[in-house]
C-alpha cells in the first residue's frame, strides 16, 4: 500500500516536531492505534529518526516541513515515504516527482490548493486548517472536490471528526498527540473520535 493510500485509509497523521525521544512517542502512538507518523525536518537528526523508524514495517513514515529540493532529496535518501510541506514550493514538487516520492504541499487559499494539485501533488495539506475551520474545508471542497485535502494545524480530538465530515481526506495532529502526558491514551481518544466521521 502506498503512503497516500495508507493516509486515506487511516485518516490520521501524527506529526512529531522537535520531540525528545521520538522512538518512545511513536511506540506509544502505535499502541494507541496510529501508524502514520510525520517527522518534521526541523527536528534533531530528522533523517536518522526517519531511517530508524522505517525499520518498522507496520509504520508509514513521512518527512515534514520540507521546504527545499535538497531537503526532499535527503528525506528520500533516509527512506521517507512522502514529503509534506507547510508551503507550496514548486522545486520541492519537481524533486519529489523526479524521485518518485509523493509530495503533499501546504496551501491555504483555493488558488494555492489548485496550483499545488496541478503541479503534481498527491494530496494538498490545508495549513493552518484552524484558521478557517471545518466550514472552510467544506467551502473549498465544493468546487475542488477531486483534490484530496490533509487538514493540519490546530487539529485535535475536539475537532478532527468535524474536519473529516467537512470533506478532508485526513487530518494531521501534532502537539495534541506528541505533547500529551499519555500519547497512547491521546491516540486512542483521537482514533475513537474519528471512527465514524
Amino acid at each position: 500500500m502506498s503512503a497516500i493510500d495508507a493516509i486515506r485509509a487511516e485518516r490520521i497523521v501524527a506529526i512529531l516536531r522537535r520531540v525528545s525521544e521520538p522512538d518512545r512517542v511513536v511506540a506509544a502512538l502505535r499502541e494507541g492505534g496510529i501508524r502514520i507518523v510525520e517527522i518534521t525536518f526541523d527536528s534533531d537528526d530528522a533523517t536518522g529518526t526517519i531511517a530508524g523508524l522505517r525499520r518498522e514495517p507496520e509504520l508509514v513514515i513521512l518527512a515534514g516541513t520540507i521546504r527545499t529540493a535538497e531537503e526532499a532529496q535527503a528525506a528520500a535518501e533516509a527512506g521517507a515515504q512522502a514529503c509534506v510541506s507547510p508551503t507550496l514550493v514548486p522545486e520541492v514538487l519537481e524533486r519529489c516527482r523526479a524521485l518518485g516520492l509523493p509530495a503533499i504541499p501546504g496551501a491555504l487559499t483555493a488558488t494555492e490548493v489548485e496550483r499545488g494539485w496541478r503541479l503534481g501533488a498527491a494530496m494538498v495539506k490545508l495549513f493552518p486548517a484552524s484558521l478557517g475551520g471545518p466550514e472552510y474545508v467544506s467551502q473549498l471542497r465544493a468546487p475542488l472536490r477531486e483534490i484530496p485535502l490533509l487538514a493540519s494545524g490546530g487539529v485535535d480530538t475536539g475537532n478532527a471528526a468535524a474536519f473529516l465530515r467537512a470533506g478532508a481526506e485526513a487530518v494531521g495532529v501534532g502537539s495534541a498527540l506528541a505533547a500529551a502526558r499519555d500519547p497512547a491514551a491521546a491516540a486512542r481518544d483521537l482514533v475513537g473520535s474519528v471512527r465514524d466521521a
